[in-house]
């Protein structure tokens, strides 16, 4: 545990007071419905590992903690892309960041194959 005046812990009060300032409102029905719609990490792909919450545009960048925002990453992309603008860090990790955005709308809007709107009922 980091001590009461350390770095770490100051930045940690920052992220609370920034996470309680802002309109946070996934709730645990959305987030298993993202999963199910990303079918894995929604960066790289990668099935059969634990899925994070991450947010697309990083709450320190004045993101929002929902359905909107909010994508399933493994631990390895989450990490690595840490509070960098989305499209510039999938460059720099050579990843198909066109083929990220239309499913990302897709899934959004809810017209991915066998997807929903998250947070809404299936049609």
């Amino acid at each position: 545990m980091a001590a009461p005046n350390s770095r770490r812990a100051r930045a940690a009060r920052r992220r609370t007071r920034r996470v309680k300032a802002v309109v946070n409102d996934l709730t645990e029905e959305q987030w298993t419905a993202l999963k199910a719609a990303w079918n894995g990490c929604a960066y790289c792909g990668a099935t059969g590992k634990p899925l994070q919450r991450d947010c697309v545009m990083a709450i320190s960048r004045g993101g929002r903690y929902t359905v909107e925002n909010v994508v399933p990453a493994c631990a390895a992309c989450n990490a690595s892309k840490c509070n960098d603008e989305v499209t510039s860090w999938m460059r720099r990790k050579r990843l198909d960041e066109r083929t990220f955005l239309e499913r990302y709308v897709a899934i959004r809007n809810g017209t991915a194959p066998n997807a929903h709107r998250p947070g809404t009922e299936p049609a």
